[in-house]
């Protein structure tokens, strides 16, 4: 089943839009992690912590659900498919891998966070510079994923692909005769 033009056009920009913001959010967020780690000011180290929370919370974890459902829709609602395209699959379970260690994540970073606004020298506290950094990298290879869209196809999608050619080649055999 394929999605109207119409509507293929709006879930794609709407799965554009909430991918590429989850990778910019991510990489705000890695300049206040490079912060926490490297700063000797207490007040910059406590807010940079206080901010990492509230952009995990209000940004960085809605887009990556948004993400994740939109590229569901645009999967399911497209001759892309969800299981035809090895590199369709391979950014699923990137997304759902990603989004999972994020939700993991958050709890670690409002802890920091409720620590860093009631300590009075937050800068003995670890930074999370190997998940944001990670987490960035998987993104970056999603994006490059969606982008280049390496040729293969699933087992699945090699029978699909078999089925729509002898019904077309079905389909003209029957218009011809």
């Amino acid at each position: 089943m394929t999605m109207p033009r119409g509507l293929r056009t709006a879930a794609l920009v709407a799965h554009v839009t909430c991918s590429v913001g989850w990778l910019g959010a991510v990489a705000a967020y890695l300049a206040l992690d490079i912060a926490t780690v490297n700063s000797q000011d207490v007040a910059t180290v406590r807010g940079a912590y206080l901010a990492k929370d509230i952009a995990t919370s209000y940004v960085i974890v809605p887009l990556a659900w948004a993400a994740l459902a939109t590229g569901l829709l645009q999967s399911l609602g497209t001759t892309w498919g969800l299981f035809r395209h090895y590199w369709v699959l391979a950014k699923l379970t990137l997304t759902v891998v990603a989004t999972v260690v994020l939700l993991a994540e958050a709890r670690t970073v409002t802890a920091l966070a409720e620590y860093a606004a009631s300590s009075a020298d937050p800068r003995a506290l670890p930074g999370t510079l190997p998940h944001s950094v990670g987490g960035l990298a998987v993104l970056f290879l999603i994006t490059i994923l969606s982008v280049v869209k390496p040729q293969g196809l699933t087992r699945y999608g090699w029978r699909k692909q078999q089925d729509n050619r002898r019904k077309k080649a079905t389909s003209r055999a029957s218009t011809l005769a």
